[in-house]
């Protein structure tokens, strides 16, 4: 006989096992998983591109509370950059290639250690190229690169294209290289005619070229200066800053972009905008102007207005109440969509 213990282990050991997956079973819980991730992907992008679209919004903010701090300190907007009027005395003519409002900002922006190594009266070339590539996170928009990611090299480019005052240019561009940013200040509207051109004074923004007030052939002051009083259509109507459009696949070509802290190249600091120039229409957009705002973000652009607030602007707006938004003394009404 087969005593109790021996037979209570053949039973167990012919006891059936758990039976296995079918191949048809795996199948089918691969595609519930796969249709699973393809739901929750796309909210994850989506969550982090509102973390990016509030960072880049926060950006804005404190570079219009900057300017308003530089201008208590000095009554008026940091000049966006130092350039001599084609009708001044060569006693005037000092100050082109010199560096634009990035660099006066920085002891606003909690970066004094690093405006330590600029000299606002020195050309941008004179520079070490150590200083001239350093870049603030908060001069770039993380929805479109990172800090570590914004530097353009030394570069001499053929360049064909139209300006917008309609001027032709096909010439070689010498570029000394430098940090490339993602805002730029609101030169103005497109009037009075040598807006355009980017002449000292000719803006209609609230951070424009200004002509310099030479020392001999070095700049000591800018003569040009905007100060909130100006902004007769109100501060909360007139743009300080907005995203400036860089084409996806041109993010470090010149002259799509070119180095943030050179005042050599207008529409690497500073952009306009009304009709002649619309805002870009998406990231890619390759037929916007190279003077166009245009942000990264899908159907927005987002500027800082003179009162520090940040609004996002569609991409679809007026061209004619764009030029409002730019532009500081129109005294025309501002009705943003």
């Amino acid at each position: 006989m087969i005593g109790a213990s021996r037979l209570g282990s053949i039973r167990r050991f012919k006891s059936p096992g758990r039976r296995a997956f079918t191949l048809i079973e795996l199948l089918v819980v691969i595609a519930i998983i796969g249709v699973l991730l393809g739901l929750l992907l796309p909210a994850v992008q989506q969550a982090r591109e509102s973390a990016r679209l509030t960072q880049c919004r926060n950006n804005l903010k404190q570079l219009a509370l900057a300017a308003t701090n530089f201008h208590d300190t000095h009554s008026a907007y940091p000049p966006a950059r130092l350039q001599p009027h084609p009708d001044d005395p060569d006693s005037a003519l000092c100050g082109d290639k010199y560096p634009t409002w990035a660099v006066y900002l920085l002891p606003y922006l909690e970066s004094s250690t690093l405006y330590q190594q600029w000299n606002v009266n020195e050309p941008f070339a004179g520079h070490a190229q150590a200083t001239r590539d350093r870049i603030l996170s908060t001069y770039v928009c993380p929805s479109r690169r990172s800090a570590t990611d914004a530097v353009i090299p030394t570069t001499r480019t053929l360049v064909t294209w139209t300006l917008p005052c309609g001027c032709p240019s096909n010439s070689y561009v010498d570029v000394v290289g430098g940090a490339v940013g993602d805002y730029a200040a609101n030169h103005g509207d497109m009037s009075p005619g040598l807006a355009a051109a980017g002449y000292g004074g000719a803006g209609t923004g609230l951070i424009i070229s200004s002509r310099p007030g030479c020392d001999g052939s070095r700049p000591r002051d800018w003569k040009d200066k905007i100060r909130d009083r100006d902004a007769t259509d109100g501060l909360s109507t007139t743009a300080l800053f907005g995203e400036q459009h860089v084409p996806l696949n041109k993010l470090l070509s010149f002259p799509e972009t070119g180095p943030l802290y050179n005042g050599d190249h207008l529409p690497a600091f500073a952009r306009y905008g009304g009709p002649g120039v619309p805002l870009a229409r998406n990231p890619a957009d390759t037929t916007a102007s190279f003077f166009s705002f245009g942000g990264p973000h899908v159907g927005i652009c987002q500027f800082a207005l003179g009162d520090g607030s940040v609004r996002a602007v569609n991409v679809s707006i007026s061209t004619i109440v764009l030029g409002r938004l730019c532009c500081r003394d129109d005294s025309e009404v501002l009705d943003l969509p």
